[in-house]
């Protein structure tokens, strides 16, 4: 995540994202740095800008219905927009300090 100003709101999204794993490296998006954006526009709207690990990634349609539907169960009336870059691509680097340890980084 690079916004400078992340309201509370995103920051309890992104906590609530925690609970989405990426199936091949068993480790939820948000650690493993998939998330590079998330705003909230203040009217049931969730923009998140994200990634995979690879491009070819075969599981990535899985990740993004599962991003939606964790969000729905917390939020029934609220949009979700996801967009999916590869620029910058992901590496280990985007990986948080939690999700190291679990990655034995």
């Amino acid at each position: 995540m690079n916004k400078q100003q992340i309201t509370e709101f995103e920051l309890k999204t992104l906590e609530l994202l925690k609970s989405v794993m990426d199936p091949e490296i068993e480790i939820n998006i948000v650690d493993l740095g998939l998330i590079y954006e998330l705003y909230y526009d203040g009217d049931k709207k969730i923009n998140i800008v994200m990634t995979f690990s690879t491009p070819a990634c075969p599981l990535g349609e899985t990740i993004i219905s599962n991003i939606k539907e964790t969000i729905k169960q917390k939020h029934p009336n609220f949009e979700t927009v996801i967009d999916v870059v590869f620029h910058p691509q992901w590496n280990n680097t985007m990986v948080s300090e939690e999700g190291r340890k679990i990655l034995g980084l």
